[in-house]
């Protein structure tokens, strides 16, 4: 890809962290985003805070890139992650995580759209792969992941015609998550038909595969060692494991 310019956003912690370091390492100038000013970025990278339900995101962040070039990556990484489920519905809390985990990663596919001239652009969508066998689990997190699932199929068909691809992965388990300890972690990370653990390099060795896939647009790339074919009841981490 000509256009070495990337934006990940949540870019400052967790996987987000380590997609911007393979990135640069990778001789991409990256634009990593956070939620807050003294939020920390790895070291090359420019960091633009703003906070992602705010409509006005795909300007901020695009227009912090642009001097450096067009972008030519977008990594729709950041998501709000809440527990709930029905029965105890709140109506702020789904529409908080639409606002961060759907819109926003719209807003911004809409941004490189406007902004994309010649050559060729990549949006790769974090999906969730409890998306392929759901459970009631974190609902209004689930739903929003649906929407960004939709979003990557509509948006795929929509820009081919302007090189532009889009694509999603979908990992299981990674690091602890929510409220999860790190011995409940351990019990079910790899709780899977493989029986191996999903780790964050395997999400960066797929943005690197989907860079290099210049025919592939549409699909995503499930990374679950199988859990999908295990129809589980209860999020992973909610499961009494031996």
């Amino acid at each position: 890809m000509e256009n070495r310019v990337a934006i990940v956003t949540g870019g400052a912690k967790r996987v987000g962290r380590q997609i911007v370091e393979a990135l640069l390492a990778d001789g991409w100038h990256v634009f990593a985003h956070c939620h807050n000013a003294d939020d920390d970025v790895p070291a090359s990278a420019g960091k633009v805070a703003a906070d992602l339900s705010d409509p006005a995101i795909g300007r901020i962040l695009f227009d912090a890139a642009a001097a450096t070039g067009p972008v030519g990556l977008l990594v729709n990484n950041a998501a709000k992650f809440g527990d709930d489920r029905l029965g105890a519905a709140d109506a702020d809390e789904f529409d908080s995580h639409m606002a961060v985990n759907a819109r926003a990663p719209m807003l911004l596919i809409d941004e490189l759209a406007r902004r994309h001239g010649s050559g060729e652009a990549l949006v790769v969508n974090i999906l969730d792969a409890k998306l392929a066998a759901p459970n009631p689990d974190f609902l209004s997190y689930t739903l929003s992941k649906y929407a960004l699932a939709g979003l990557t199929e509509i948006a795929a068909r929509a820009l081919a015609g302007k090189g532009i691809r889009v694509n999603a992965v979908a990992p299981a388990l990674m690091l602890p998550s929510g409220e999860q300890d790190e011995a409940n972690f351990e019990k079910v990370h790899r709780h899977n038909p493989l029986k191996v653990g999903v780790e964050v390099a395997d999400v960066v060795a797929a943005i690197r595969y989907l860079i290099d896939s210049r025919v592939m647009t549409g699909q995503t790339l499930a990374l679950d060692g199988g859990q999908r074919f295990m129809a589980l009841d209860r999020d992973v981490q909610f499961l009494e494991t031996k």
